[in-house]
């Protein structure tokens, strides 16, 4: 979501659209002015970008800021008008910018390295502009989803940072993506759409500039197509920031699911530092662990501390768990132990349904809190 948009959010009216859209794209020359020839074929555009887009914005455009213009809407619902709101910003924004592509823009990128070091060829500058403009809207729109579902980012951490990154732009399970955007466009616009997501898998420690160029690239396909024109630009830049909407939603909500779960089982538990055990066991019950257990764990350990001022140091340290070791600790349990009964079936679902080896766990843990 663009800074300068958000508070238009509600409104869907062509004119104050194509003004919202046209005052970002006038904000995004003055930016791509003082960037140099150098800045756009290194990738060093995105790190400036990124600062830019993401500085101010971040501190006015808090959980705060939704609560005061969204009070008592699920977050579902705000997520989703946001999206749509992007994806509309992001069509305008693409049929503004169609004039650029062609193919005499292709020829001008290639004389970037000889051109001035203050000075950006004219179409080059005006290509930038709606690459700057995509990716500082998905960028701010990814932040947006990530605040609705109370996801904490911090952004001075490079790892939170390039979480944002990676989320925004689709660059992890590129394949998934593929075939999730490629089911939703024209078939005619299918081989473009497939194109533009091809290798989405970045490293992180090839840093943002990778990132920068890796944009820039991406963009490019939307350029020197006459057969297709303006209609392209519009359905392309729609269609992928629809796309990164979703994506972020995806794995935002996810995140949040999780994080209530742990929340839940923290407040419903009568033996926190027994269940940390028992969720634990049934997390390497079948001798891996996926990012949905991991985070799982994470916010369990965190949350039973908070609340119940529990540590548990030797779990802590434990390389291998010894289901013996947990069922010795069960059994020496007295009452009532459904609350781990129940805890344990709902760690194991966390991932999806429970396969074999981790309903054996709670199957054998459903026999002993029987017999208690």
């Amino acid at each position: 979501m663009t800074e300068a948009t958000t508070d238009a959010a509600d409104v869907d009216g062509g004119d104050v659209d194509r003004e919202a859209v046209e005052r970002e794209r006038d904000e995004l020359r003055e930016f791509i002015k003082g960037l140099s020839p150098h800045d756009i074929k290194s990738g060093g555009w995105f790190t400036k970008l990124s600062a830019q887009a993401l500085n101010s914005y971040t501190s006015k455009v808090n959980w705060q800021y939704f609560q005061e213009r969204y009070e008592g809407v699920p977050a579902d619902a705000i997520v989703d008008q946001r999206i749509k709101m992007a994806a509309r910003y992001a069509a305008l924004e693409g049929g503004l910018s169609a004039g650029a592509y062609t193919a005499a823009v292709v020829a001008t990128l290639g004389t970037l390295g000889g051109a001035s070091s203050a000075t950006v060829p004219a179409a080059v500058a005006t290509m930038m502009v709606d690459v700057a403009f995509i990716t500082r809207l998905q960028l701010r729109l990814a932040h947006d989803i990530a605040v609705l579902y109370r996801i904490p980012l911090d952004l001075a951490d490079p790892d939170d940072m390039w979480k944002l990154i990676r989320v925004a732009f689709t660059i992890k399970s590129g394949e998934v993506v593929r075939e999730g955007v490629v089911k939703a466009v024209p078939v005619m616009l299918r081989p473009v759409i497939k194109r533009f997501y091809s290798g989405a898998v970045l490293n992180a420690a090839k840093g943002f500039p990778f990132v920068g160029k890796f944009l820039l690239q991406r963009n490019v396909i939307k350029i020197g197509i006459p057969v297709v024109g303006v209609p392209l630009a519009v359905v392309l830049n729609r269609c992928t920031t629809l796309l990164a909407g979703r994506h972020a939603q995806a794995v935002f909500r996810n995140e949040a699911r999780v994080i209530e779960l742990a929340e839940r089982l923290s407040g419903r538990s009568r033996h926190p530092q027994l269940m940390l055990w028992v969720a634990w066991l049934v997390i390497k019950a079948d001798a891996r662990t996926t990012d949905d257990e991991s985070l799982l764990m994470r916010h369990l350990v965190s949350r039973v501390r908070d609340r119940h001022q529990v540590v548990d140091e030797e779990l802590a340290h434990l390389v291998d768990v010894d289901p013996d070791e947990v069922w010795r600790r069960l059994d020496a349990e007295p009452g009532d132990l459904g609350d781990l009964l129940d805890a344990a079936e709902r760690v194991a679902a966390v991932d999806g349904p429970a396969n074999a080896r981790e309903r054996a766990v709670v199957s054998e843990l459903r026999d002993r809190c029987s017999r208690v």
